[in-house]
């Protein structure tokens, strides 16, 4: 989600919605080869014991129709080591999974970084905030590029000549919430908030290979 500011009190939210065609996350779950669910599982929630979740998923539903998410937790959960006291539910980086799979959450993201950077005017404040490190690597390197403080690659690769600066970065790291905030409200443990200031110069097409996102996002596995 992308936050324009065009005024001093106002703040437009601009949404990519389209209608979604895909599959569900029940088509997901009952349909995908154990492969192509451990990639979802892997690259959408960074899930490290992927490929053992999938193969459980897999063999229950071989017996089984998997009805309902608590029948789905219980599954995972049973795949993972338990949980330390503190820890998020074992389960949890998988439903992230199967969530972003069906919305195409990143696609929309890296969509709605562009549309952003094309609809605010010069001197406008861009203001995003992700909730997990997928998002904000997306986030973070779109501004960097177009901030030109993007990382420099390999020195043997070809030199990649950057546009005009579009946005100024106010200031260059994340905002996080604070101690007394996250005590408040335990839900913005999570969250990161980036700043960003439009220039004058013009919008360019860009690359979302460049912003890092998974290659199922891209149209590719793993």
């Amino acid at each position: 989600m992308t936050c324009v500011w065009a005024g001093p009190v106002f703040c437009r939210v601009l949404f990519r919605s389209r209608i979604r065609t895909g599959p569900d996350a029940v088509a997901l779950i009952d349909r995908l080869p154990e492969a192509e669910l451990a990639d979802i599982l892997y690259q959408y929630g960074e899930e490290r014991a992927a490929r053992r979740i999938a193969r459980r998923i897999v063999a229950a539903r071989a017996e089984a129709p998997i009805t309902g998410t608590r029948a789905l937790a219980r599954l995972i959960e049973s795949a993972l080591p338990p949980a330390r006291p503190g820890q998020p539910h074992p389960a949890t980086r998988s439903f992230q999974a199967l969530r972003i799979a069906v919305n195409d959450e990143l696609g929309e993201l890296a969509a709605a970084l562009a549309a952003a950077e094309r609809a605010l005017a010069p001197e406008g404040w861009r203001v995003v905030v992700t909730f997990h490190s997928l998002e904000d690597r997306i986030v973070k390197r779109f501004l960097q590029i177009a901030s030109g403080h993007a990382a420099r690659g390999s020195r043997y690769a070809p030199e990649t000549v950057e546009a005009p600066p579009r946005f100024t970065l106010a200031p260059r790291k994340a905002v996080l919430p604070s101690a007394a905030e996250i005590e408040a409200n335990p839900r913005a443990r999570s969250a990161k908030l980036r700043l960003a200031r439009r220039t004058t110069a013009p919008s360019v097409r860009l690359d979302p290979r460049r912003l890092g996102l998974p290659p199922l996002a891209l149209g590719g596995r793993r």
